[in-house]
């Protein structure tokens, strides 16, 4: 094996063996001894000298530098560059400790190159110019340098600005990075990841809230993915400054990324989600209908919006109260003239079936009075500048200080603060301004120090991971407070691995056409980037959008995992009935629709929580090896069955519509539609482009005012008929505690086989848990034949046909259903 002492300690052990007369004649007695400073420039990997192997890891050097190879499994590979030869501690916020090793590796030495090989991908280092390519089974390489990876030195703050350039094949698309106002396909875009307070932003604005530092690159039909774990501010150019070229890079801390091998888009997504973790299982409350203002107080004004729900029959789950309901923007309290007995308040609209959201903000008052402060101060968990001075800066309370949430101390103790809301009967909190956002300067300045969890960091290293570090506080302090309940959290600011503790949305929006179509964007690239449970302020924060626009938000907002309202209090009142009855009819439809919908929607959610399946999926996942599909961004799969395209302009009556391949239902009338083609599809003010696939079993409630209103003993299956063999899933859960991590759930398996003339539907179950329904109806939908019987578990079943030509059956959970023609 090549001699891997570097040059450094070659050079020591020669001074060893000089005399020192020799060394005396080398000094210069001069008042400056160093004649000449080195120059700071960018320096690249050099030719491979070498490499050690350390179990699944190998360490290659070119003399000076060192590049770690990992293996984290079959599809995963991490590189990391010292610059040095020293490593910084291994630690990351966003991972989780999942991995267990590829199943077997080979490493062999060619003439060239090493090339490390797992079951799935290859790492290939070409020893010339330490180029690092990835390749498939077959060896088709997949990503590839373009130039090696290289840095500067920052003279400033010590460390390194850390380089990679990849090539970018002429046909390759990329997708992810969270939440950028962008289109889908980044090719041709430069990015920045700095979580920014980015009120009213427009169309291709940058930053935003969020820093997601993960993309998938789609290329020949393959799909690989990059995440950048660095938390400082990091850039990517995706084939915008050169054509041929994409390139990441950080103003600090290590240059390592994780390889993740596809080839399909949704596996990318899928071993991301192995490395950062899922989603939490919501209550299923969470994924109801919301409404939201800035803000609604007194109690009154609370109290006469949710009567209003329930006096029109609007289902609701949630109503929040903004900032306005503390005493003086102290955050944990009650201001008194507004919400003299917020207990009773709370527990008289949990009685009408609504939950209570408040929100909490970083900045804490600097008042000596504020035991919340006292105790932040008493306890030196607020963070501190380089000359040991208090971070102070101005947000709503005026002059404020700030926790160290990456200090586990101050996290315990922020989870704890709530304990007193949680017992007024609180059920779900919003943590909002955390970017951080300070008036007037944007954010802190770079000299914040931060414990880092005992790895130190000032706010260059720590800003990103700021806002996440907040929700998490709060979530691991309400899983305590709550014991056995879920908690249900909201955070603004996020970045990778933020969805183990909170939902997101994709903050301050605008009450345009325009904002719409981004909104559309921002939920699809945020859920192939690792956050699912995501949503829009539906109708826009600020500005005041007329009755036709708030309604087709309405209607892309029941395909929003989270689906909540939200206005500033200067704009036009955004309930359901502020439009006018033509549009809260249309909208009360559609609200209506979102609860029906529940249990594919729980379904879709707890295989995000379990296998870590995107709830949105862009057209591009379903049909990635059709190049033009790779670039369409109106359409959008919402869990496994179903297919939406949002009206995104005033007074549209129609828009064309791409189904993918396979046999497709428009939802409202059952309309068979051929996939794989376009079509004309009318779009009237009641309805939007929904699609149902042939093959897929469709659980539906009946529709309820809030989710817990009443147990459904009958539960609707609409089973949509295609030749074919095809599975659909059902969950089923007590909806609001952790049972289902023991196994207290109920998983339905579907599985259908189908010709012309004949069909069987089986059901295979798993879990615990026994669901309250105890038979189903079951709607069969586009039979092109009449049939002559039916047997339910080998017993014959009466069937019944509705105007729609659907036929029905009612039975006892079945085991097997079969029918002939």
């Amino acid at each position: 094996m090549t001699d891997m002492t570097p040059k450094d300690d070659k050079l020591e052990q020669t001074n060893a063996n000089t005399t020192s007369e020799e060394l005396q004649d080398e000094i210069h007695h001069v008042n400056n001894p160093v004649l000449e400073l080195p120059t700071i420039e960018k320096k690249y990997l050099g030719k491979v000298t070498g490499f050690v192997k350390d179990g699944s890891s190998f360490y290659f050097t070119d003399g000076k530098a060192k590049v770690e190879i990992k293996l984290f499994s079959d599809e995963i590979i991490r590189v990391r560059l010292a610059p040095e030869g020293v490593f910084l501690t291994d630690f990351s916020y966003a991972t989780v400790n999942v991995s267990n090793g590829p199943t077997s590796y080979t490493m062999e030495e060619r003439e060239d190159s090493y090339q490390i090989t797992t079951a799935r991908t290859s790492c290939i280092i070409r020893k010339a110019d330490f180029h690092i390519s990835f390749a498939d089974t077959e060896g088709k390489v997949v990503n590839q340098d373009a130039k090696a990876m290289h840095w500067e030195e920052n003279p400033d703050f010590g460390g390194y600005y850390v380089y990679c350039t990849k090539s970018a094949p002429q046909d390759e698309v990329f997708f992810g990075l969270g939440d950028k106002a962008s289109n889908l396909n980044l090719r041709g875009h430069r990015v920045k990841n700095w979580n920014s307070d980015t009120y009213s932003y427009a169309f291709n604005q940058d930053p935003l809230y969020k820093t997601i530092p993960f993309y998938l690159g789609v290329t020949e039909g393959q799909s690989y993915g990059i995440f950048f774990d660095n938390t400082f501010k990091t850039y990517f150019d995706f084939a915008a400054e050169q054509p041929d070229q994409t390139s990441f890079w950080s103003e600090g801390g290590e240059l390592q990324y994780y390889y993740i091998q596809g080839p399909q888009m949704i596996d990318v997504v899928r071993r991301y989600h192995q490395l950062t973790g899922t989603h939490y299982l919501p209550p299923l409350w969470a994924i109801g209908y919301h409404q939201c203002r800035w803000s609604y107080y007194p109690e009154k004004m609370v109290r006469d919006v949710t009567t209003e729900f329930r006096k029109r029959q609007i289902p609701c789950d949630a109503i929040y109260l903004d900032i306005d309901y503390m005493d003086g923007y102290r955050c944990f309290t009650w201001n008194a003239k507004y919400f003299p007995d917020p207990r009773k308040m709370i527990a008289d609209l949990a009685a009408d079936g609504f939950k209570t959201v408040v929100m909490i903000d970083p900045g804490i008052k600097v008042d000596e009075n504020y035991w919340v402060f006292q105790e932040g101060q008493a306890n030196n968990y607020f963070c501190r500048r380089g000359d040991d001075y208090f971070m102070e800066g101005f947000v709503w309370p005026g002059r404020c200080q700030f926790p160290d949430y990456t200090n586990p101390k101050v996290r315990e103790w922020w989870g704890g603060l709530y304990k007193g809301l949680v017992e007024d009967g609180v059920a779900g909190f919003w943590n909002d301004m955390n970017e951080p956002a300070v008036f007037g300067r944007g954010t802190f300045p770079d000299d914040v120090r931060h414990h880092y969890d005992g790895y130190r960091g000032s706010h260059r290293k720590a800003h990103n991971i700021y806002g996440m570090q907040m929700v998490r506080a709060t979530y691991d302090g309400l899983k305590k407070l709550y014991r056995d309940k879920r908690p249900f959290t909201i955070t603004r600011a996020a970045y990778s691995g933020v969805q183990r503790y909170s939902s997101v949305w994709t903050g301050d929006n605008i009450a345009t056409w325009e904002h719409l179509r981004i909104g559309l964007l921002q939920l699809q690239r945020l859920s192939v980037s690792g956050l699912s449970f995501c949503g829009t302020d539906i109708g826009g924060f600020t500005g005041n959008p007329d009755g036709e626009l708030y309604t087709r938000w309405m209607q892309f907002g029941v395909f929003s995992p989270f689906m909540r309202v939200h206005s500033a209090g200067d704009t036009r009142d955004r309930e359901p009935w502020s439009f006018g009855p033509e549009w809260e009819a249309i909208c009360k439809k559609f609200i209506e629709l979102r609860y029906q919908l529940l249990p594919y929607i729980y379904t879709a959610f707890w295989q995000q929580h379990k296998y870590g399946d995107p709830i949105l999926r862009p057209i591009a996942m379903l049909e990635q090896h059709i190049p033009q599909n790779l670039r369409r961004e109106e359409e959008f799969a919402f869990g496994d069955h179903i297919v939406v395209s949002p009206v995104l302009n005033p007074g549209q009556s129609s828009k064309t519509v791409y189904l993918p391949e396979g046999d497709w239902y428009y939802y409202f009338d059952n309309t068979a539609y051929a996939g794989g083609q376009e079509h004309q599809v009318a779009t009237p003010l009641d309805e939007m482009p929904i699609f149902v696939r042939g093959g897929s079993m469709i659980p539906e409630y009946p529709i309820m005012q809030y989710t817990s209103e009443t147990k459904i003993p009958v539960l609707t299956l609409r089973f949509f008929f295609a030749e074919g063999r095809f599975n659909s899933y059902l969950y089923d859960d007590q909806g609001e505690t952790f049972g289902y991590e023991n196994k207290e759930y109920s998983w339905k398996h579907f599985i259908v086989e189908a010709t012309s003339d004949s069909l069987k539907v089986s059901q295979l179950a798993e879990g615990h848990y026994t669901s309250y329904h105890s038979q189903y109806k079951i709607y069969l939908i586009g039979l092109s034949v009449e049939v002559l019987d039916m047997k339910v578990d080998g017993v014959l079943a009466s069937v019944e046909k509705d105007e729609r030509g659907s036929y029905i059956v009612v039975d006892p959970a079945f085991k097997k259903i079969v029918y002939q023609a």
